[in-house]
């Protein structure tokens, strides 16, 4: 018999389910990195930073240890596509944002389960893509069990699966805030008057946790940074390339995906994939992962121009062959990337042609990057704002980045470019 719950006590047993997605959220990161540094060294006999291992290996091994990958990551796509089909119950898929713009708390387990494997195959051996997407992926499955359980009805099942969304954006990146903001802008498209509230406490509970379990500190570690005479009209000339910048790539991707589908059997389409990106990052070895030590070497400042020009140029194409390729993980910090080495790089190279104290700290412009592409490929404009000042804890730098983002968002819809993770209000027609 199942018992019924009513009135206030069902809103505080939501804001306790809430809390127990957040704690799920955290503990979900935190074995995620555990299992990618576990792969990591299986495959390469080193561990540490993705980077610090492509370094440490030959350039033909990390030719093999991303072709390897990139073939076992298929593999495993296809077997998980075949399990979910064969499963009685529950066999459609739907992605983790499709279920919270339709008001559903159901996800299924298998596809769930084998496109983890999948993605932690691919990130663990080089692929050019971000953890952060199955860690999200794995705490929205999580607090999809977690609403399964409450038996608090339709609407609070799907708050608490939107609440562990929230958690795992704000746990992946430190950012509890814009994991609330992503589930505003581009999970839901609106808050639902009974969301509010769970989804602050399970953001702030995961982010909680991750400040205990890892380190209270930003994602981004760097030296606070001032404004200059001239960032204004900088950071509006760096939204508008990177809005254009933002719609390029999402159009480069698309083009990749095409071309890639030529290709039937996932396992030789992601073999494929790794093949190249390997075979780029046996003369550059910085390509691999997603890309958070090169942003992290960047933000700290001193890095000559031309090679951080180098490393953007072959970050994308890299970018484009993983994810084009169909290996599962997030574009989220790849993109961050491509902001923060073309900001860094535009400043450094305006110096040349401008008076310094106008032109400013090429870090600051690194920081504006970051949040303007963001802007452009996600088109959620408030959620890139709120992420990258969290991540970096540059908020004195607030009006540049608003007014780049902006410019950026503005830009990227002027071209009707689709972002990465569709339009929210799609979802309700």
């Amino acid at each position: 018999m199942q018992l019924e719950i009513r009135g206030a006590a069902k809103e505080t047993w939501l804001w306790l389910w809430a809390a127990a997605a957040g704690t799920a959220a955290a503990c979900c990161t935190v074995a995620f990195r555990g299992l990618i540094q576990a792969i990591e060294w299986l495959a390469t006999g080193h561990s540490g930073g993705l980077v610090e291992v492509a370094r440490a290996l030959t350039p033909l091994q990390r030719i093999a240890v991303a072709t390897l990958g990139g073939l076992l990551a298929g593999a495993t796509l296809e077997f998980g596509t075949w399990w979910a089909r064969s499963s009685v119950a529950g066999a459609t898929h739907i992605d983790y944002i499709d279920a919270a713009r339709r008001g559903q708390a159901s996800l299924n387990d298998r596809t769930t389960l084998s496109r983890s494997v999948s993605a932690l195959l691919s990130v663990g051996t080089g692929a050019s893509i971000g953890r952060e997407g199955p860690m999200v992926q794995l705490s929205a499955w999580l607090a999809s069990w977690l609403a399964r359980w409450s038996r608090l009805g339709p609407e609070h099942s799907s708050a608490i699966l939107a609440c562990g969304i929230a958690a795992g954006i704000g746990s992946a990146y430190h950012a509890p805030i814009a994991g609330v903001v992503f589930v505003l802008e581009l999970a839901l498209g609106f808050f639902p008057g009974q969301t509010v509230a769970p989804v602050l406490i399970a953001a702030s509970t995961a982010s909680a946790l991750i400040y205990w379990f890892v380190a209270p500190t930003p994602l981004y570690v760097m030296p606070v940074t001032r404004l200059s005479s001239g960032n204004v009209e900088v950071a509006l000339a760096l939204g508008l390339l990177c809005g254009m910048a933002g719609w390029l790539v999402l159009a480069l991707l698309e083009r990749s995906r095409r071309l890639f589908a030529l290709v039937a059997a996932s396992t030789l389409r992601l073999g494929l994939g790794g093949l190249l990106v390997g075979a780029i990052s046996a003369f550059v070895p910085e390509i691999w992962g997603n890309g958070y030590s090169v942003v992290s070497q960047v933000l700290q400042g001193g890095e000559a121009w031309p090679w951080v020009a180098l490393i953007l140029g072959l970050k994308v194409a890299a970018t484009l062959l993983s994810a084009g390729s169909g290996a599962l993980g997030g574009i989220f910090t790849p993109t961050l990337f491509m902001g923060a080495t073309l900001g860094y790089v535009i400043a450094a190279v305006g110096a040349l042609w401008f008076p310094v104290d106008w032109i400013g700290d090429p870090r600051v412009m690194a920081v504006i990057g970051m949040a303007a592409i963001l802007a452009a490929v996600t088109h959620a404009p408030l959620m890139a704002i709120v992420m990258v000042l969290e991540m970096t804890s540059q908020y004195q730098l607030a009006v540049p980045v608003m007014l780049a983002c902006g410019a950026a968002y503005a830009t990227s819809t002027h071209f009707r470019t689709k972002p990465i993770y569709g339009n929210p209000i799609e979802g309700r027609r």
